[in-house]
């Protein structure tokens, strides 16, 4: 064989064993390696199954987080806090054709102001105290209000509890 004839076979080996290593049937793309079906980008994959987290747990109700006073000592409730932590939990819509106020305790809260969409049923995960019976807390703007569900009055105030 002449050595011209070689340097062919050679290019010939050399290519073919580039294109059997380049082709991954694992990666393939339709419409070929640029996938022609979306401008030249990698076609999308089928998501895979995901097992979720290890070793998580549900944040579970703290034990005796229902016992509610059956009594109200006012004075032990009636302050306006500053929170110490704020929490992130997503946006505050105020109910339709209501300004912005700045609540403290003795002070009436709007009945539409704790309906169900404001109450806070998870306020131990926002270190809130246990409400007493006949009261809950509730969320206005970055404020937790503790309000009496029978007459609206407002018992305390922790502000800047939502960022």
């Amino acid at each position: 064989m002449t050595r011209g004839h070689l340097s062919g076979i050679s290019l010939v080996l050399i290519l073919g064993l580039s294109g059997a290593v380049n082709a991954d049937p694992q990666h393939e793309h339709p419409g070929g390696p640029g996938g022609e079906h979306d401008g030249g980008r990698p076609a999308m994959h089928a998501p895979e199954p995901h097992a979720g987290p290890q070793g998580y747990q549900r944040v579970t109700e703290p034990h005796g987080w229902d016992n509610r006073p059956g009594n109200v000592d006012r004075g032990a409730y009636q302050h306006n806090f500053q929170a110490a932590r704020s929490f992130h939990i997503g946006p505050y819509r105020r109910p339709p054709g209501w300004r912005d106020h700045r609540w403290s305790y003795g002070e009436i809260l709007p009945r539409a102001f704790w309906g169900p969409q404001y109450l806070l049923a998870d306020y131990w995960l926002f270190a809130l105290e246990v409400p007493p019976a006949g009261f809950e807390w509730v969320r206005y703007g970055g404020d937790a209000v503790l309000v009496n569900t029978g007459s609206g009055e407002i018992l305390q105030v922790e502000y800047g509890v939502f960022a």
